[in-house]
């Protein structure tokens, strides 16, 4: 008998954790905190209806945050044991956290200097103090390579594209494979190889942030050669938002392959995001786990200017000349992009490119649905800025790519179980399994608990 105990990524795309019971070890499939809609993100403050103590391991699929930034949360509830990823996934572990604990003291320290937070005093959801003692539980792990847990579980991290170090899981509990798909990469991602299929399943926990989309066919080219035209001709700044991990980088290749083929001007690139460029040095060190040749990265890192400084920052937003701008975080939740668009969301020579998928309740989702003023460190900002959004950039799978996934399955899964998605993409891809394999699938709700007997 195992327990399955959905703590995330039930009925939302974040907050990814999944509790696993069994007489031999207790289990933590990913460890994410919940980002979008606030009544989603008080849920972070709350203790997990769980005993934490009672968690024997973590193992990380990759190390976005909604998969790793509860990690510091849990060590400090008493969790003392592995956390156990691929190199890249625990070196972007680090950068994220160290990244997450930084932005989380300095706006407690900003709340309480400006009197903007209804919590006095206003407290960080994690300290670095608290980074530093979670990464020393860190314990790395070879792809493919399968380790032993206890007796009778073991598991095997498979690569699935998404980011630098992604992986599924495979855990073998008493002879039933369980297979945790983490997020899944895209078949033609101009860094990263297609993600391996797996063969077998018996029990399955598959994401489905777009398993109701099929991604446009990729014009990405066109639009930022049109976008950058467009800056040029109004003297303006085109300010790209970015998830700092693959996202930023793929970006900037992009970017630079325009220009390399004469397809754009020499403008002006700024990439800032502190969490993008360390992420970026990890391109350097973990060669085997991407597409990019060593001489193809040196250029683009010449080509680009990389901001190392928050005064560069201010420098580059008083920057009379058109200009790009790449800069954190993704879903415009935090980040230094935060920075420029309380200097620059209220200019109509400003344009916003906003690329892949945009949570509930974040300002990118606001944004892209019309909102004239937007709130900013407790400020409000009229939004004259022109926005634009690609969803061809995206690191996730669509509905194909996903069935495509699961294609190679040789057998029947007892149990498909429906996670890491909103409810129309759920319901959709739900629906697609069953048309297509005609195999037993369940949405579980979040705090949701099933008792799988074999």
């Amino acid at each position: 008998m195992v327990k399955v105990h959905f703590l995330g990524a039930a009925g939302t795309v974040t907050g990814s954790k999944i509790f696993i019971e069994t007489q031999e070890i207790n289990i933590l499939v990913d460890c994410g905190v919940f980002q979008g809609k606030k009544e989603l993100r008080e849920i972070n403050w709350l203790p997990l209806p769980i005993d934490v103590t009672s968690i024997d391991i973590v193992l990380l699929t990759h190390g976005h945050l909604d998969h790793t930034g509860y990690l510091p949360r849990l060590v400090t509830s008493g969790f003392n044991g592995s956390i156990i990823g691929t190199a890249p996934t625990l070196a972007i572990g680090r950068i994220i956290l160290m990244d997450s604990a930084k932005i989380h003291e300095e706006e407690a320290e900003k709340a309480n200097k400006d009197g903007y937070s209804r919590h006095n005093p206003a407290k960080p959801f994690y300290t670095l103090k608290d980074v530093e003692r979670t990464i020393a539980l860190f314990k790395e792990v070879e792809s493919e390579q399968a380790i032993s847990l206890s007796d009778h579980i073991k598991s095997t991290f498979r690569p699935n594209g998404h980011i630098l170090g992604s992986t599924f899981i495979e855990v073998d509990i008493f002879e039933k494979k369980f297979v945790f798909s983490g997020d899944i990469g895209r078949p033609k991602d101009i860094l990263l190889d297609a993600p391996i299929k797996p063969k077998w399943a018996d029990f399955l926990f598959m994401e489905s942030t777009y398993g109701n989309k099929i991604h446009p066919k990729e014009e990405v080219e066109e639009l930022l050669i049109k976008l950058v035209k467009k800056t040029i001709m109004e003297r303006g700044t085109l300010l790209i938002p970015s998830f700092a991990v693959e996202r930023l980088q793929s970006l900037m290749y992009r970017l630079w392959k325009l220009y390399d083929k004469n397809k754009i001007p020499n403008i002006p690139i700024f990439m800032d995001s502190p969490m993008g460029n360390n992420v970026l040095n990890l391109f350097e060190k973990f060669p085997n786990w991407h597409k990019l040749s060593p001489k193809e990265y040196r250029a683009m890192c010449r080509h680009i200017t990389i901001i190392d400084s928050f005064r560069k920052t201010w420098e580059t937003i008083d920057d009379p000349r058109p200009k790009i701008v790449i800069a954190g975080s993704g879903m415009v939740t935090g980040g230094r992009i935060l920075t420029y668009l309380t200097k620059l969301i209220d200019k109509r020579n400003t344009n916003i490119l906003l690329v892949g998928y945009m949570a509930e309740g974040t300002r990118g989702r606001k944004l892209l649905e019309g909102i004239e003023e937007v709130k900013i460190y407790g400020r409000y900002y009229k939004v004259k800025a022109t926005i634009y959004h690609d969803e061809s950039l995206s690191a996730h799978a669509d509905q194909a790519e996903l069935l495509s996934w699961i294609s190679s399955i040789k057998n029947i899964p007892e149990q498909v179980f429906l996670v890491h998605g909103e409810s129309e993409a759920l319901d959709a891809f739900s629906t697609k399994i069953k048309e297509q394999h005609n195999w037993s699938v369940k949405i579980p709700d979040l705090f949701e608990t099933s008792t799988l007997v074999f």
